[in-house]
């Protein structure tokens, strides 16, 4: 296997040590995916740099001036502290003319707004839950044409960050306090959504022109569901005593007929494709009892974190993780932008 220079990208908080023996769990957890990938291209026999990144460049234009690395691993998901920035960077790396990883500058900028997304779709006629937005520092006025329930979130925050059980809200009263809520505490436009209830359906998306989806996972709340609605909450995502508590876990959806499993996978390829998306992406579904599906959200550059949903569900069909991390390089090294096709 030839050996490659690999300048893996992240926060400058989340740079990994080289060996985390006698870490802790907790304090391992902080920088997880970074420490998986490093280790992991380590191990393989390339080259690796990891470089933290936090509201300047310049250090990375010095660095892949100087080491001319054959590809950026980006796990950046954002820039000086702004989610919707994180194109910013990679179509710096296109102005470079630097190979990097993951989703390109086009598809990050139209699946990070999650509300262009939607219009995307609906041109597209791919079903998403019915939405208004209330813009940050704008006087509230209610929705006249959705229906309650309906779940609020950050129109641009990712990660669960803003949501939980109160995000879904019954009356008017409660929606304006919790958009109060999403303008004062995440400091971001307010999207309220219609509330979907059914199963909550992950796809993993691998590819740049030929596209392939890995097999279909699904969030399972165990006993929280008997007391709660089941939605994706950051204790719910994050807080491993809480999953526990409430047995929750994720695994492969192996009830779906083959039928569905193959209306999820035709569906996943058209949101991929209409978004403009490369690399990998993980997109997230509701399925109603009737076996109506809307998509939530399109994530470019999901969790890489070896074990996490993106990472087992490849590994399901025989993608090993050192095999997924391999893929995804050699992905970033192929994909044509612009830049390449004037050189070609």
């Amino acid at each position: 296997m030839k050996r490659y220079r690999i300048l893996i990208m992240t926060h400058e908080q989340l740079v990994p040590p080289k060996d985390i023996e006698g870490l802790t769990e907790d304090e391992i957890d902080e920088y997880r995916t970074e420490y998986n990938v490093y280790s992991t291209l380590h191990n393989l026999g390339h080259r690796v740099r990891v470089l933290g990144i936090g509201d300047q460049l310049t250090e990375l234009r010095e660095t892949i001036r100087a080491w001319k690395p054959h590809v950026v691993f980006n796990l950046l998901e954002e820039f000086s502290g702004i989610v919707t920035y994180d194109h910013y960077v990679v179509a710096y790396l296109e102005l470079m003319r630097q190979p990097y990883t993951g989703c390109n500058p086009r598809g990050l900028m139209l699946s990070r707004d999650k509300v262009l997304t939607k219009q995307i779709l609906a041109w597209h006629r791919i079903a998403t839950p019915d939405f208004h937005l209330f813009p940050f520092g704008r006087k509230f006025t209610e929705p006249k044409r959705l229906k309650f329930p309906l779940f609020v979130k950050s129109a641009t925050e990712d990660a669960s960050i803003g949501i939980s059980q109160a995000s879904i809200v019954e009356d008017s009263a409660s929606l304006r306090e919790r958009v109060a809520f999403i303008h004062d505490q995440v400091q971001s436009d307010a999207l309220v959504e219609e509330y979907i209830d059914g199963r909550e359906l992950y796809i993993g998306v691998l590819g740049n022109t030929r596209i392939k989806t890995l097999p279909t996972w699904e969030m399972n709340f165990g006993t929280l569901s008997e007391v709660q609605a089941g939605i994706a909450t950051r204790k719910v995502k994050w807080d491993r005593n809480y999953q526990t508590k409430h047995g929750i876990r994720t695994g492969i959806a192996s009830d779906l007929s083959e039928a569905e499993q193959e209306r999820l996978s035709r569906i996943s390829k058209r949101i991929y494709r209409a978004l403009h998306m490369s690399g990998f992406a993980r997109l997230d579904f509701r399925m109603r009892e009737d076996g109506s599906v809307y998509l939530l959200e399109a994530n470019a550059n999901p969790n890489l974190t070896y074990g996490e949903d993106f990472a087992e569900s490849a590994e399901t069909i025989g993608i090993g993780y050192d095999s997924l991390i391999m893929r995804i390089v050699k992905l970033g090294m192929s994909y044509m932008p612009e830049w390449r096709m004037f050189e070609a």
